[in-house]
């Protein structure tokens, strides 16, 4: 009751609280002149709510760049960040937790509910499905469930990043002479976000150099700096790993690796502030162009949110992801074969999991030449996913059940 009549106080306080969608194309704002659903949102008054992993004062990682593109996105719009946005720092993915964080948002009176891990997937789902809910945008990121009217999710092509990143640290093995190259992964199977990441990045990093070994650390955990660390150390300490990368939330890894004179491939943020004389690049995401979308959507059209937008999937092409700037750690024939590599996959020529392979070398006058070869997409036990010369495989797989790891992947 007490939460009711929250609800109904804010809906009172807040009179142009809209309904339903998901993201759409920008477009110039209306002004509001009533509360009905069908009545664009004021940019005055359009109220978003964020429900964070971690804190929205974290200085590098997934939830500071998820905080960075939804401030950036709203200052973009004119939308004041210090009164128009709510967040609930520090939820875990327990569903009682995200439940009660959507119904303190829902009570402030916001219009857009941002969900920013995984596994708020299922209260976000119910959440939406409640009739007091109906006019609230439910957006979930990474997650694979949408409904027709106020409930959608968007994630990105991070393994195009991934895959960047381990061309740079394929160089630096060569550099080193250091075969082993270490993986800090949060899960792994469990995923296909994890799974994917993993592969695409091994297979960058054989494209340079194909005697290199990706050993994979798993932690089972998301947001843990602490295992981050140990799992960081581990890798250094069993398998000499010259090179420590991660799919992670905190720069730990990036941390050990710097104590340990070695380098590091960090991820969601640029870390080298962080891990200055380790740090070689980190594959990032552009959440602001997404949010910037997401927004304005819901000021300026929310009850067709969903069809206008709907599932988002962005990568390269869409500037959605990629990696930080190349350091000065790294390879000098980096930034040429990264640039090349790129422009293959922005253009649509080549695609990562595909039955045609990159064959990166550094001529004698130290440019990177890429090259295409037909070769099969194998497993780690042998097992034939897409023959030489065949087509990707597919965006669902890629997405939802991508339960391998490539060859070159050992699971330390």
């Amino acid at each position: 009751m007490k939460k009711f009549l929250a609800l109904v106080m804010a809906c009172a306080m807040t009179l142009s609280l809209v309904a339903c969608g998901a993201p759409a194309e920008p477009t110039s704002s209306t002004p509001a002149t009533s509360g009905d659903a069908s009545t664009p949102v004021a940019t005055k008054d359009l109220m978003v709510g964020a429900i964070y992993i971690t804190g929205q004062n974290d200085t590098a990682g997934y939830t500071f760049q998820h905080h960075r593109g939804i401030t950036t996105a709203m200052e973009a719009l004119g939308l004041d960040v210090a009164t128009q946005l709510k967040i609930v720092d520090n939820v875990p993915e327990e569903d009682t937790q995200v439940s009660n964080a959507i119904d303190n948002l829902a009570g402030q009176g916001c219009d857009i509910i941002i969900g920013i891990s995984f596994g708020y997937l299922n209260p976000m789902q119910a959440a939406a499905e409640k009739p007091e809910y109906s006019e609230i945008i439910f957006s979930h990121a990474t997650g694979y469930l949408n409904n027709e009217t106020n409930f959608n999710n968007y994630f990105g092509r991070i393994y195009q990043a991934r895959y960047l990143s381990g061309v740079a640290a394929g160089l630096k093995t060569l550099e080193t002479g250091n075969n082993s190259v270490g993986y800090v992964a949060a899960w792994n199977l469990e995923y296909a976000e994890t799974a994917s990441g993993i592969n695409a990045f091994t297979m960058g990093v054989q494209a340079v150099n194909p005697e290199a070994i990706v050993y994979v650390n798993q932690i089972s955990t998301w947001g843990d700096e602490a295992r981050e660390r140990q799992a960081a150390q581990a890798l250094v300490d069993t398998a000499n790993c010259g090179v420590i990368a991660q799919h992670c939330d905190s720069a730990q890894p990036q941390l050990v690796a710097a104590e340990n004179n070695i380098f590091g491939i960090g991820y969601n943020s640029d870390m080298t502030e962080q891990a200055p004389t380790a740090h070689l690049t980190a594959p990032i995401w552009h959440w602001n162009e997404y949010y910037e979308m997401a927004f304005a959507a819901a000021m300026n059209a929310p009850e067709t949110f969903m069809t206008e937008v709907g599932v988002y999937y962005g990568g390269l092409a869409e500037n959605f992801i990629d990696i930080s700037p190349l350091s000065e750690n790294n390879h000098p024939a980096a930034q040429s074969a990264v640039d090349q590599v790129r422009a293959l996959m922005t253009t649509g020529e080549w695609d990562v999991f595909s039955g045609t392979k990159l064959a990166i070398t550094v001529s004698e006058a130290g440019e990177a030449v890429v090259a295409q070869v037909a070769a099969p997409l194998m497993t780690n036990d042998g097992v034939e996913i897409v023959a030489a010369g065949g087509p990707s495989v597919d965006d669902g797989v890629i997405k939802g059940s991508m339960n391998y790891n490539v060859e070159g992947v050992v699971i330390s």
